[in-house]
């Protein structure tokens, strides 16, 4: 779908199309649809992950790596903590 890391990922049979997460992302990330929402400008995503707080449905994802500075070679992909 696209290679930025935390950018979400919607989960169009969940979504009711409330609009919350339009509506209150700070980088305007995302745009409504007839389908729902839409990735539009993934490069302005902070990976803040307000949109998956906000979604009442758990309609989405926003999927994070996490790299540790002192070694290189270590790191553990996943989801936010809820």
């Amino acid at each position: 779908m696209h290679d930025h890391e935390g950018v979400p990922q919607v989960h169009h049979y969940l979504c009711t199309r409330c609009g919350y997460c339009v509506l209150l992302c700070p980088q305007h990330v995302l745009e409504m649809t007839s389908r729902g929402p839409i990735v539009v400008h993934p490069e302005r995503c902070g990976g803040c992950a307000l949109c998956e707080d906000l979604c009442p449905e758990g309609a989405i994802d926003c999927e994070f790596e996490i790299v540790w500075d002192g070694d290189p070679g270590a790191h553990a992909s996943g989801r936010r903590a809820s």
